[in-house]
């Protein structure tokens, strides 16, 4: 069964420790929906410990053109999406970040880019790679000592085409148009083409008797879409019903709480709304794979490969946006009952004619690319049949920086400062924004229109592994083995950013600079059309687009184009790097106790060595620059150097029982680690440069952590009832200790003075009246009074209005309070078990065509988030029950395949963007994807695909379903090709 399923994926197949039928079995490929699910069945049966996998339809065609995607229809994986497309895959509740993915036997390096830096995570992105060239997938859920460490949720083995596991010539050519609707639904500078192309090719070939091969597979895929998004970006305050601070609402009895309905009690925990916001995303995605194997048997006991793989993935991305930002001046509020109280109804006074507030709308554009390469050699020998080596050995990198002069990340703020009286409307999905303009204005005016403020990113990652591994078995007899190795891997990770940032958010230059014809204006309500909400008459339906690279020169013109650039030069730079060195041994035995059975027992030798350098900046200072934005002042950077060293002996077991002929019993037990995330062991302190009138926020790596240790048990009972037919039902349980948390310390570096609550602050109070929370009037004050003395500087008056609010700088001087940051930094902090079941079935009704495979994973854990409590806590995140069925037929000429996956609400992070805690939850996501394709002949196939056909919408929240984090329209996909095959 081995030959055949190694002549089904067109590779070899990692073959359970003893062999479980000496018997010669006819080699017979099958290809198609059903043959690809009963080799997939075929590989769950003969696998040592639980393992699942997928397995390509035909040489060119796997199940679903995203590998995430594919992999979302094994039991226990549920995937993160990420413009639309899966990203990231959870096993069995356990993050990206502590699944290990493998190519073709050789750990991979990751990479990638969030919005503002380079990203913390260790997870591979699955987006990089296409489908056409990859021929299976193996999902290993149970630990074994030959397997490189890292994976506590599961060790996913991405597995490519050698030739000499299936000689002769086959060959594979593939086009698609693609059409995602997402991109008609933007404004006209934002959309793409309507119609994309995707080809690929894989061409294979074996000489020379066989004993020379080459494969060559290349893909390259381009889509353009868009999202749509509303969303709190810098998340919610929260505090207790009778607390008195900055951002809290009145007391009873106390001025402005008539204006409240359903005040939260004294004993509640409610939130306020930081910011709320509407954007408009267009994206262009351009996708290059390209796989080179080279293999030489010079005898019949030696097989040499050569490989090089290779994957670009370029992501341009522009924004318009329309949003608002709450000072938590006087308000009226509407709430839900406690004890977790949000607002349905939040609305901020605002005098729009004498002490009007910014109407953001500002625009971004970002460009990354992200590069893999891996070149890989090996050398297998088998001078017996009860003895053979292998050497392997690898040099891959994951790259990702910036794909424009502007950097990774350019953002430009733009406003109009006529916003008064301003209500957001949380009761339904959509969140609704409601503005009063000045007396007599009917529509947003272009004539009073400037950049703000503005940044301009450069950040960078990359990932290099340099692996060795020798490899060895030895059998005793037919029903035992030894399996040993030794392996080295030096892992580098380097993660760095400049940021050209101003903070001139009350204008940076001045309306007049514009014409008034750069700004076009749009509506609101046509795009999230899709989402409960968007109807409401009270929606603030207007806004203004503009093209980036024009507002942006007009910018640099007037205010220097030096702040209006990307800078090259990094001045945050954190490297890390991993020396690990490790050793296994594993006894396999295959024996009859009146059943027959099979065990393994290993253990696993990993030591690993952490060096941390990082050359971060210091601060000097601390401005005010609007109501509530202080800019930290940074000055020249420092390099810091830190160490840690961990080891461990990792044992793993494996017993199997088959009860019956159809029948089989599993138990497995094993120890696992999972190294902690990159910013995790990344020394250095860095500080947010927006500042708060509370203090700041910053971040701090901590080297010495230990990964975390997890023990791991299951157990299983599979019937394999017809030749394509199974159920099974599965336990596990994870107990996993060094859980890494956060702890927030309260720091004072540098002693900045901070401005807020300064002498001139606390004048404004006692001479100028003004209240605490009225920082527009402080401010007014301070402008007035003390504008050329030490550390104010006061812009000129406003002739066309001069009761607008004065605008300026204010520094931070000694004897003001210090400012304290709440800085994060990482720690092991506690233990915590998970458990669940999962139960498959997969039956084929007869020769009729039809089939059907349907799973569902239970997970669950004690540690939840507990939205009451308002601190710090721990709690694991991306904990979720799924479930998924496709539904098929197919006959000689035609196929088509109805696939629907669901992901129940969970976890996904514990902070949100104002960087306090608070909880952000992913809701209950389901997608049906649906495609077919039809035999013209022997050697041309037609598809057709649909993506999302339902159209779902993305939702993420907070403490409530009210307390709105993010809900992102995009739109359903298809695509139309063919496929041409030849060869023997």
């Amino acid at each position: 069964m081995a030959r055949a399923i190694s002549l089904i994926l067109g590779t070899a197949v990692a073959l359970p420790a003893v062999s479980q039928d000496s018997s010669e079995l006819e080699e017979v490929v099958v290809t198609g929906i059903r043959g690809s699910l009963t080799s997939s069945m075929e590989l769950k049966r003969a696998a040592q410990g639980v393992m699942d996998g997928i397995v390509a339809e035909d040489i060119g065609k796997f199940p679903d053109t995203n590998l995430a995607e594919s992999m979302q229809r094994v039991s226990g994986v549920s995937i993160d999406r990420s413009l639309g497309e899966g990203s990231k895959v959870t096993v069995r509740g356990v993050g990206p970040d502590f699944n290990l993915v493998l190519l073709n036997g050789r750990q991979m390096p990751a990479s990638q880019l969030e919005d503002t830096g380079a990203s913390a995570s260790r997870a591979f992105d699955f987006a990089n790679l296409a489908s056409e060239s990859i021929s299976a997938i193996e999902v290993y859920k149970t630990s074994r000592a030959s397997t490189p460490t890292g994976g506590i949720g599961a060790t996913i083995n991405i597995k490519t085409a050698r030739p000499l596991d299936r000689p002769g010539l086959h060959t594979s050519f593939g086009a698609k148009g693609v059409m995602d609707t997402s991109v008609d639904n933007l404004p006209k500078s934002l959309q793409g083409d309507t119609i994309t192309p995707e080809v690929s090719g894989i061409f294979s070939n074996t000489f020379g008797d066989d004993r020379f091969g080459i494969a060559l597979s290349a893909s390259y895929q381009q889509r353009d879409f868009g999202f749509n998004q509303a969303s709190v970006g810098n998340g919610w305050r929260t505090f207790a019903g009778d607390e008195n601070n900055w951002g809290t609402i009145p007391q009873p009895g106390t001025a402005g709480s008539e204006n409240i309905t359903n005040r939260p009690d004294a004993t509640d925990t409610y939130s306020v709304p930081q910011n709320l916001g509407y954007s408009v995303n267009g994206v262009e995605r351009k996708r290059t794979n390209g796989q080179l194997t080279l293999q030489y048997a010079p005898t019949d006991t030696i097989t040499t490969t050569l490989d090089y793989t290779y994957s670009e993935n370029k992501i341009a991305q522009q924004r318009n946006e329309l949003s608002v930002w709450f000072n938590f001046g006087p308000s009226a509020s509407t709430w839900t009952d406690g004890p977790v109280a949000s607002p349905l109804i939040y609305t901020e006074f605002i005098d729009a004619n004498n002490s009007p507030s910014d109407l953001a709308m500002g625009g971004a554009k970002f460009a990354t690319k992200n590069q893999n390469n891996s070149v890989g050699f090996n050398v297998e020998w088998k001078p017996s049949d009860s003895f053979g080596l292998q050497f392997d050995f690898h040099d891959s990198s994951a790259e990702s920086g910036s794909d424009s002069p502007y950097g990774s990340n350019a953002v430009l703020g733009v406003a109009g400062f006529f916003r008064g009286t301003t209500t957001a409307d949380f009761s339904r999905d959509f969140p609704v924004i409601s503005v009063q303009l000045p007396t007599g204005m009917t529509t947003i005016d272009p004539s009073r229109t400037e950049v703000t403020g503005s940044s301009f990113r450069n950040s960078y990652m990359k990932t290099e592994i340099q692996q060795a591994q020798l490899l060895g078995d030895l059998e005793f007899t037919d029903d035992s083995r030894l399996d040993f190795g030794v392996s080295l891997t030096d892992l580098k990770n380097r993660s760095a950013y400049s940021n050209v940032q101003r903070d001139s958010w009350s204008g940076a230059t001045d309306p007049s600079d514009y014409p008034d014809n750069v700004w076009r204006a749009d509506t609101v309500r046509h795009y999230f059309d899709n989402i409960s909400g968007s109807g409401n008459p009270a929606l603030f339906n207007q806004f203004f687009t503009f093209d980036f690279e024009t507002v942006r020169g007009i910018a640099a013109a007037v205010g220097g184009d030096q702040f209006y650039r990307a800078s090259s030069v990094f001045n945050v730079d954190r490297r890390v790097e991993e020396e690990s060195q490790s050793a296994f041994v594993q006894y396999s035995q295959r024996w009859e106790w009146g059943l027959p059975m099979q065990g393994a027992v290993g253990l696993r030798y990993e030591k690993t060595d952490v060096t941390s350098r990082a050359l971060v900046p210091t601060a000097t200072g601390i401005t005010w620059v609007a109501n509530n934005e202080f800019s930290l002042q940074l000055g020249d950077a420092t390099f810091e150097k830190l160490d840690g060293d961990y080891d461990y002996v990792l044992p793993s077991l494996d017993f199997a029982v088959d009860l019956t002929d159809t029948v089989k019993f599993r138990a497995s037990y094993g120890q696992s680690i999972g190294r902690p995330l990159w910013d995790q062991i990344q020394g250095g302190r860095t500080l947010d440069q927006l500042v708060r009138i509370f203090g700041g926020t910053g971040q701090q790596g901590n080297p010495k952590l230990k990964p975390l240790e997890s023990e791991n048990i299951d157990f299983s009972v599979e019937w394999y009832y017809g030749d394509s037919n199974y159920m099974s039902v599965g336990y596990f349980r994870k107990n996993i200790d060094n859980y890494i948390g956060t702890t927030v310390v309260s720091q004072s570096p540098f002693d900045l003075p901070h401005p807020g609550q300064g002498a001139y602050f606390q004048e404004a109070l006692t001479l100028g009246g003004c209240a605490g929370t009225d920082l527009t009037c402080i401010r007014n004050f301070i402008f007035n009074n003390h504008d050329g003395d030490a550390g104010v500087i006061a812009d000129p008056i406003n002739p066309s209005d001069p009761t607008a609010p004065r605008t300026g700088t204010i520094a931070g001087l000694p004897g003001d309070p210090i400012a304290t940051f709440n800085v994060t930094v990482p720690a092991n902090q506690r233990s915590a078990a998970l458990d669940g079941w999962e139960f498959n079935i997969q039956h084929m009704f007869g020769d009729t065509g039809f089939g059907v495979s349907a799973n569902y994973t239970l997970v669950d854990s004690g540690l939840t988030y507990d939205n009451y409590n308002r601190g710090q806590q721990f709690a694991l995140e991306g904990l979720s029950d799924a479930a998924n069925l496709v539904a098929f037929y197919e006959n000689e000429r035609f196929q088509v395949r109805a696939a629907y996956n669901w992901r129940d609400e969970f976890l996904a992070r514990r902070f949100d963007g104002s960087g306090a805690p608070n909880p952000i939850y992913t809701e209950a996501y389901g997608q049906l994807d649906v495609n077919a394709s039809y035999n013209w002949n022997e050697n041309l196939t037609l598809m057709a695909e649909a993506i999302n056909l339902t159209d779902e919408i993305y939702r993420q929240h907070g403490r409530s379903t009210h307390q709105l984090i993010m809900v992102q329209q995009t739109g359903p996909r298809f695509m139309i090709g063919a496929r041409y095959k030849f060869g023997d």
